[in-house]
C-alpha cells in the first residue's frame, strides 16, 4: 500500500473511531477500550488488565459490547452431548420369575385344615406371646375368614387366600389376650385354578380352644410343619370338619347337679345295685391298648389300626339288637371320634345309632353305639 493510500485509509478509519470505542486488533490478538490518540495513525487502547497499547488505526475494528472477544477467536457452535446418530439404549427387560407349577398329590384331594400357634420366646414361657399360623395340606386353594367370638359378638382376625400345600401366618397375640380366643371360628371357600375340581361345600368350623394348654410348655411338641414345638390344633381332618367344643366348668357342674337330683328322686329297688347288662361291652381304642409299640408308627398309621380295630367290632355285632359298644377314644385333640362319627354316619347309618357315653364314667372321652 502506497504511503498516500495508508494515510487516506488511516483518516477514514480515524473519523469512525472514538474515545470509548471497543475494538479488536485485526493483524494480531487481542483488543480494548480507545483511550486516545497519538497523532494520525495511531490510537492507545487499553486492554482488560489496564495497560495502554499503542496500534495503528488502520488496524482497529470497531466491535459491539457483546462480541468483543480478547483472544479475537470466534465462540464455538453448540453442540448436544447426545449423539444423534447413535441409538439410545433399550430399557432392560426384567424378566418375571417363572412359577413352579404346583404338584398335585392324590391325598391332598380331601381337605385337611390346621391353626399352629408358636410361642414367640420359649424360654419366657410364662409372658411370651403367640403366633398364629393357618396350615392348608391340600390340592386346594381356600379363601378363609379366621373369627373369635366375645361376649357372643364375633371379629374377623384376618382373611384371605392360602394357597395349596401352604402354611399361612395369621397373627401375633399377647399372652393376656388368650381368653379372647376361647371361642374360635373359621369359615371356608374350597376351589382350583384353571382346572377343573371336586365340588367342596362351604365350611364353618367352630370350636374352643383349651386356654389352659398356654400355660402348659409340655403341650408345644415337635411337628411336621415347623422346626419349632408348636400347639396343632386340627380343624378339618380328611374332609369332616372337627367339633371340639369344650364345655365350661359351670356348665359341666350345673349338669352333675342336675344328674344327681334325678337320680336321687327316681325310683330305686332295696336290692344291691345290679352289674351292667351282658349286652354291653367296652372297646379301648387307645393305641398303646392295640399295639405293644408304636415305634415307626406316623399318625396315619396309628389312626388307621385304631379304625380297623373299630371296624372288626362292628362287623361281629352288627347283628345283635339292641348291643351297646362303648368305643373308649378319649379326649385329645378329637381326630379319632371325628373319624369314627364319620364311618358310623356313613357305613353303618343304618344298623345303629351313638351317642356320647355316660359322663360321670368316662367325661368326653367315650362314644355308645347301639345295634338297631
Amino acid at each position: 500500500m502506497k504511503k498516500e493510500d495508508f494515510f487516506d485509509a488511516s483518516m477514514s478509519q480515524k473519523k469512525k473511531l472514538k474515545v470509548g470505542d471497543k475494538v479488536r486488533f485485526l493483524n494480531s490478538t487481542g483488543g480494548g477500550t480507545v483511550t486516545a490518540f497519538r497523532g494520525k495513525e495511531q490510537v492507545l487502547v487499553e486492554d482488560e488488565d489496564g495497560f495502554e497499547i499503542p496500534a495503528l488505526i488502520v488496524e482497529c475494528v470497531v466491535v459491539g459490547e457483546k462480541d468483543h472477544r480478547l483472544d479475537n477467536k470466534e465462540p464455538m457452535p453448540y453442540t448436544s452431548p447426545i449423539k444423534k446418530d447413535v441409538p439410545a439404549p433399550l430399557e432392560a427387560k426384567v424378566e418375571k420369575p417363572v412359577e413352579e407349577p404346583f404338584i398335585e398329590t392324590p391325598q391332598g384331594e380331601r381337605l385337611n385344615l390346621r391353626l399352629a400357634f408358636l410361642p414367640v420366646e420359649a424360654q419366657a414361657f410364662m409372658q411370651t406371646p403367640f403366633e398364629v399360623y393357618l396350615i392348608n395340606e391340600s390340592n386346594y386353594y381356600l379363601y378363609f375368614n379366621y373369627m373369635s367370638c366375645t361376649n357372643n359378638s364375633w371379629t374377623s382376625r384376618c382373611n384371605g387366600l392360602i394357597e395349596p400345600d401352604t402354611k399361612m401366618f395369621l397373627e401375633e397375640f399377647p399372652k393376656t389376650d388368650i381368653n379372647n380366643l376361647e371361642h374360635i371360628c373359621v369359615q371356608l371357600i374350597a376351589f382350583k385354578k384353571g382346572k377343573t375340581f371336586s365340588l367342596k361345600n362351604a365350611l364353618s368350623v367352630e370350636m374352643r380352644l383349651d386356654t389352659v394348654k398356654f400355660y402348659k410348655l409340655h403341650c408345644f411338641t415337635k411337628n411336621a410343619f415347623f422346626d419349632e414345638d408348636a400347639l396343632i390344633v386340627p380343624l378339618i381332618l380328611h374332609d369332616v370338619p372337627e367339633r371340639q367344643m369344650l364345655v365350661s366348668v359351670s356348665d359341666i357342674q350345673t349338669a352333675m347337679y342336675a344328674q344327681k337330683k334325678d337320680e336321687r328322686h327316681a325310683p330305686q329297688t332295696a336290692t344291691q345295685k345290679s352289674k351292667p347288662a351282658d349286652n354291653r361291652m367296652e372297646v379301648d381304642l387307645h393305641i398303646n391298648q392295640l399295639v405293644e409299640t408304636t415305634a415307626g408308627m406316623s399318625h396315619t398309621d396309628i389312626l388307621n389300626c385304631q379304625l380297623s380295630k373299630f371296624h372288626e367290632v362292628m362287623k361281629a355285632v352288627v347283628r345283635k339288637k339292641d348291643q351297646k359298644i362303648i368305643f373308649i377314644h378319649g379326649k385329645g385333640e378329637g381326630v379319632l371320634r371325628a373319624a369314627l362319627e364319620k364311618e358310623l354316619k356313613t357305613t353303618y347309618q343304618r344298623q345303629c345309632r351313638f351317642q356320647d357315653a355316660s359322663f360321670r364314667e368316662y367325661g368326653f372321652g367315650a362314644t355308645m353305639v347301639i345295634i338297631n
